[in-house]
């Protein structure tokens, strides 16, 4: 089972490794890991994803919270929660290739962000289940680089 933590933290040095250093000797696996300053320019927003399907997530949260420079954590769930994840995806793109990427991708509404004779760079915004069925599509044209921002979500409504 994933989970999604949002870890509001003072934006000092060490603070990243801290956290990381955490979950690797609880023995967690870290999916996903986006830091970027926050409304307050003092705090940092972390967006965490694990596999806690091997371990109880909430071990892990009481010992975040015992960290110096932790303000404040937020489990998040599918439903309280509106996530989405950056792609940058080369593919081959000679020929009917190219006719056929540019269908893909207007499908998925991604853009176009560079080209060249034999390849294409596609941008595209979305959640993760919808970047892996947009990279499957493009799989039999050749992809040849995918580059993924990690997960960022937000509560849903009033937090």
């Amino acid at each position: 089972m994933k989970h999604t933590l949002s870890v509001l933290v003072e934006n000092k040095p060490g603070v990243l490794t801290r956290v990381a250093g955490l979950f690797a000797r609880r023995g967690f696996n870290i999916d996903s890991l986006v830091v970027g300053r926050s409304e307050d320019p003092r705090l940092s927003r972390m967006t965490i994803t694990i596999d806690g399907a091997e371990h109880p997530i909430d071990q892990v949260t009481k010992q975040l919270h015992k960290l110096i420079n932790v303000v404040k954590i937020r489990e998040l769930d599918a439903e309280s929660m509106v996530a989405r994840e950056l792609a940058l995806i080369r593919v081959s793109a000679e020929g009917a290739k190219r006719t056929e990427a540019l269908q893909i991708a207007e499908i998925f509404k991604a853009k176009v962000v560079d080209v060249d004779r034999r390849t294409m760079t596609l941008e595209i915004t979305a959640a993760p289940d919808r970047l892996a069925a947009f990279e499957s599509l493009l799989q039999p044209l050749g992809v040849n680089e995918v580059v993924r921002t990690g997960l960022v979500a937000i509560g849903r409504g009033r937090s």
